[in-house]
């Protein structure tokens, strides 16, 4: 038998996960720098504010949240649902 912890996949471990977490937001901050640095086209007008690709992507990321949390409990069975 092994023993626990030892055969943790490096992805799973404290020091990891917490390295991804700098990395990740060192990079969207990076590009949210960087797009004071664009000229922007705007098509629609909003999408032409400064970080909008950012904010954008998170409020549809939490729509998206919401909804499958609202259709979830819509589509809810009770757990002897398929008791005889």
């Amino acid at each position: 038998m092994t023993q626990p912890g030892k055969d943790d996949n490096w992805l799973v471990r404290p020091s990891t996960i917490r390295l991804l977490w700098v990395v990740f937001i060192v990079i969207l901050a990076l590009t949210v720098v960087a797009d004071f640095l664009i000229d922007h086209h705007a098509t629609f007008g909003i999408d032409g504010t400064i970080g909008f690709y950012a904010w954008y992507g998170f409020v549809s990321c939490v729509v998206l949240v919401v909804g499958a949390k609202g259709l979830g409990v819509l589509l809810k069975r009770k757990d002897t649902y398929y008791d005889g």
